[in-house]
């Protein structure tokens, strides 16, 4: 077995009792002339080697090929003795753009999309169970009407400026499995609308699927046998008994074993899902019949040396961890089709997931139905994740030209798109065109960019208070626009869960730091929100804008703990802060007076004492240090879930001595510390 990402690499339909990995070093050839036969290529020089599956750009790859166009991959393949009579099946996680493929002289398929994967039966094209794979990759650098989401192009898209280096060729897993001539070729698992039992649908290939004794097993649970249909397609529900809900406290995962059994053999694969609700009830998101708060990161999904490939499995885990450190319980995947791996940690992990596919640059017909086609492979391939409570399709217009209020073409491409995912998943709710201007959409979600919290607090005002139909977009040095909420029917956005899904400001790590506290309780504030998505959770490349650094550590932020500010309860000062180190300004006597509400995203109301302690400038406080405070006259404050709290005065004065200081507030009950939040005075 291959010791580069070794690990199996489709965990939600598992055939990993008859498979094989091919990660590895692999012999490569740079094709600047971009040729499309494989003729030519026996006994030729293959002059340099390739470790798959890390793309041709990236330091891990060996290759460091820039701007390359077209590339060729050889290897030899050798079936195990005890794969006699099966079916020989490679399979490609996925490959950036467009693949063909040969064993020895003999093409056996194609396939084009540089995020979906992809499967071939090679099993008529070796000899001896023996032969040579050829992979010819054409990765064009202009990318502007396939999709190719955050890799750079050249000419370059209008988004550019947070574009990165691409990742060419094959950069996801590829491996070979054995399987019957009669397989199980798809496997949905839907929790039941009671929570009681999976809704199971499984799809048969091959001659013999009609007729076919399929057998569904969950550990604990009684077994259930079904013969297929004519279409070799099987619709059952499967009981749970005594059913635990998946939630992220209890990330509870049902595992189904699936055995086919015909003339041609016996096949088995083994699905999970998780039983949980999704849902929508007036402007809330709701899990398992509790309102859901998103509390989100972005995440781009790349990593240094790599590109958008993690460089083991462990990364996955990582950066689901240090998103959760954070505070954050979901995580937004960027404009990719991300690794399998990543969702089935993010499933036993019990972090929740917003998923999107990759966008195209400029618009076309061609662009836009190159866009379509992953989502049924995105829906077919990663529906069963219970994590994934939120599908994204375009993100700020990319692929339509910034240009979807005024042009009826891109609203019906936008339209299209929304509506064929929502046919294929109509359980989760989908975002049609996050940020700017919607179509139809179940969440009206907007992106606002501001350097400053003053100047964010008042574009929320103007859209939560004012009500106003519209916001400003920045789209380039000095250029403005007004962007719709909605490009048609523009009251057709009430009624619906309203979600910030990009925002952020600041240029240095402690002016984002600042940025993040500051900007997020002004958030909770408004209690009609459903949630938000901060940009972002790592630096990628020049994009400096992370918490962590791209190796995922820990950035300065100016000592403002994103956990504070992203807890279940925060408190929330009735302040405009001026600057990083200098949120309010004393008076004469050092003295400063305002108020504080408390915001709490629970399951019952919460109340405790609000405790104020002073300690050096920038600095941190212990909790022990909290807990010691004097609270003898400490006010009793509190919040019923999701309705802020009422305003309760805050009266301090400054230490004697000290020019500078940071105010610590505490919500303690008992000897629990419930929520805090620090506020940097100056005289």
């Amino acid at each position: 077995m291959s010791s580069v990402r070794p690990e199996y690499p489709r965990p939600q339909f598992d055939r990993s009792h008859s498979w094989r990995s091919l990660n590895g070093e692999w012999d490569f050839r740079r094709d600047p002339s971009a040729s499309t036969s494989r003729e030519g290529l026996d006994g030729a020089d293959w002059n340099d080697r390739i470790i798959v599956p890390f793309a041709w750009e990236t330091a891990a790859s060996g290759v460091c090929a820039q701007w390359l166009a077209c590339g060729w991959y050889r290897r030899d393949l050798e079936i195990p003795p005890e794969w006699s009579g099966q079916r020989i099946i490679l399979h490609f996680g996925a490959v950036h753009h467009a693949a063909t493929v040969w064993v020895d002289s003999t093409e056996v398929g194609s396939h084009e999309g540089g995020y979906t994967p992809f499967e071939l039966d090679i099993t008529d094209a070796l000899a001896g169970g023996r032969g040579e794979l050829f992979v010819r990759v054409a990765a064009p650098l202009d990318k502007r009407f396939i999709v190719h989401g955050k890799q750079r192009s050249i000419p370059r898209d209008d988004y550019d400026n947070c574009a990165f280096t691409p990742s060419s060729g094959i950069w996801q897993s590829v491996w070979l499995e054995s399987r019957p001539a009669t397989w199980i070729s798809g496997v949905s698992l839907v929790p039941s609308e009671d929570l009681q039992g999976i809704e199971a649908r499984v799809e048969l290939g091959g001659q013999h699927a009609d007729g076919a004794t399929v057998e569904f097993t969950i550990d604990g649970q009684p077994a259930v046998t079904v013969t297929s249909g004519e279409d070799g397609v099987i619709e059952v529900t499967l009981p749970v008994r005594k059913p635990r809900l998946w939630s992220p406290a209890d990330p509870h995962l049902y595992y189904v074993a699936v055995e086919a059994s015909t003339s041609d053999g016996v096949d088995v694969v083994i699905a999970y899902t998780g039983l949980r609700s999704i849902s929508i009830d007036g402007e809330s998101l709701v899990l398992n019949g509790e309102r859901l708060y998103i509390r989100g990161v972005l995440d781009q999904g790349y990593w240094p040396r790599t590109g958008i490939t993690a460089p083991n499995d462990e990364a996955y885990v990582k950066d689901i961890e240090i998103a959760g450190q954070a505070g954050f319980t979901v995580i937004r995947k960027h404009l990719k089709l991300e690794d399998p791996r990543f969702h089935y940690h993010a499933d036993r992990l019990g972090m929740l997931v917003w998923a999107e596919p990759a966008s195209t640059g400029r618009f076309s017909e061609q662009g836009a139905a190159r866009f379509e086609d992953q989502i049924e492979p995105m829906v077919r391939r990663d529906g069963n994740h219970p994590s994934i409570v939120i599908w994204g399709l375009y993100n700020e217009e990319w692929g339509l030209d910034w240009d979807v209020a005024g042009d009826p073409v891109k609203q019906r491409a936008v339209l299209r798109a929304f509506q064929l995912l929502k046919s294929l998943d109509p359980l989760r709710p989908a975002v049609d065109n996050s940020g700017w201007s919607h179509v139809e959409t179940d969440i009206v979600d907007w992106h606002i960019y501001d350097e400053t919290p003053a100047g964010w607090a008042t574009k929320l005002d103007n859209l939560f208070t004012k009500n106003q139909p519209s916001f400003p977009v920045g789209i380039g040095p000095g250029i403005v626009v007004e962007k719709p909420v909605m490009a048609v029917n523009p009251d057709t956005d009430d009624g619906k869960p309203n979600l910030n899904s990009e925002f952020g400001g600041g240029f240095t790590s402690v002016e984002r730091g600042w940025n993040q506290r500051w900007q997020t309780l002004e958030l909770r504030g408004i209690d009609r929100l459903s949630g938000y998505v901060w940009t972002e959770l790592y630096d990628v490349e020049h994009e400096m804008a992370g918490l962590y650094d791209a190796e995922r550590f820990l950035k300065d932020n100016g000592g403002n703990a994103a956990a504070d500010s992203n807890a279940a309860t925060v408190l929330v000062p009735a302040i405009t802060p001026l600057a990083p180190g200098r949120d309010v300004v004393a008076s004469s006597d050092g003295s400063v007076d305002f108020e504080v509400r408390v915001s709490h995203h629970g399951a019952s109301s919460v109340t405790g004492q609000l405790v104020t302690v002073w300690g050096a400038p920038l600095g941190t406080i212990s909790v022990g240090g909290i807990r010691n405070a004097d609270p003898h006259e400490a006010p009793t404050v509190g919040a019923e879930p999701f309705i802020l709290g009422a305003p309760v005065p805050i009266a301090e004065r400054m230490p004697i001595g000290m020019d500078s200081a940071r105010l610590h507030l505490a919500l303690v009950c008992g000897h629990d510390v419930l929520a805090v939040v620090a506020i940097d005075v100056t005289r």
